[in-house]
């Protein structure tokens, strides 16, 4: 039997959640309150269909020593945009930016996954001076990381026959639930509070429209692939790339393209799917916060 006094109960990140206005938009965002004043920064950006509650578990296990800061976008988990608000990947990345000026972020690591990328590129093309890392989840920007049903679905357009119930069946509970579950070896593994909380927000009024909106603008993502493979060529931004190769959206070779340009990242694999952090923590945290040891150094 342990004694109390050898037995050291690990204790979670201390954290606030807040909203600060930008341009209208109230911006909800989560961050972790570290030790250290002179913390290392880190821009959580979350992907579809989560917000910035699908990094709870790493802000809990990092957030003692790395200040994380995790918002949601406009059309995401709490944020509230004005009547109006046009929904598109460049407004996202806006407010993005505007929430980075409201907080004083001058120089900070980004995390990139799924929507991330597209909004974090944009950020990085404006302010490259800001950008001390990368950490790339699943985050794609290479044409080979675009999957067959991937491809087929960013082609769609408002008037392809059948585009609007495609879209909207990206919507339902089971699709939700799916992106999650797609791809994992252990479905067990994977909490059902994320897919359903996801599920909550797109069902709130409006959301559904915002969605679509973003889902028949994604592929001026993939039009900006270049452009951002030659920042990331010019930079060479310390990267790391944590893949979960079973995604069905974005496959492994997404993965290893980002080597083609950033010869130096450090690249892992990881036998699961889109939502790898949900199933693949206890493997990934000790990468992020080794990568950000090594680059504050």
């Amino acid at each position: 039997m342990t004694s109390a006094s050898t037995f050291r109960i690990p204790v979670p990140a201390r954290a606030a959640h807040r909203f600060v206005e930008v341009d209208g938009v109230e911006v909800f965002y989560r961050e972790s309150l570290p030790e250290r004043a002179d913390a290392p920064e880190v821009l959580l950006l979350h992907g579809f269909p989560s917000a910035s509650h699908q990094f709870r578990r790493l802000i809990d296990t990092l957030g003692s020593h790395y200040r994380l800061i995790a918002p949601d976008y406009p059309g995401f988990g709490h944020t509230r945009a004005p009547d109006g608000f046009t929904y598109s990947f460049e407004r996202l990345a806006d407010v993005v930016e505007g929430f980075t000026e409201r907080l004083g972020l001058t120089r900070f690591a980004m995390y990139l996954f799924d929507f991330g990328a597209p909004v974090g590129f944009r950020l990085a093309l404006r302010h490259p001076e800001r950008i001390a890392g990368l950490i790339v989840q699943n985050g794609n920007a290479y044409a080979e990381g675009l999957s067959d049903a991937a491809r087929a679905f960013t082609a769609l357009t408002p008037d392809t026959p059948g585009a609007e119930q495609a879209v909207l069946d990206l919507f339902t509970l089971d699709a939700t639930r799916a992106q999650y579950e797609g791809g994992t070896a252990d479905p067990e593994l994977i909490a059902p509070e994320g897919w359903l909380l996801d599920q909550r927000f797109l069902d709130l009024p409006g959301r559904r429209q915002a969605q679509r909106a973003l889902a028949y603008d994604y592929k001026s993502n993939i039009a900006a692939y270049p452009t951002w493979q030659t920042w990331l060529r010019d930079r060479q931004p310390p990267t790391l790339i944590t893949w979960g190769v079973r995604d069905p959206f974005f496959p492994a070779p997404g993965a290893r393209a980002y080597l083609r340009d950033l010869p130096d990242a450090e690249l892992h694999l990881f036998e699961t799917g889109h939502f790898a952090l949900e199933d693949h923590l206890p493997q990934i945290a000790p990468l992020i916060a080794d990568f950000l040891d090594r680059t504050r150094a």
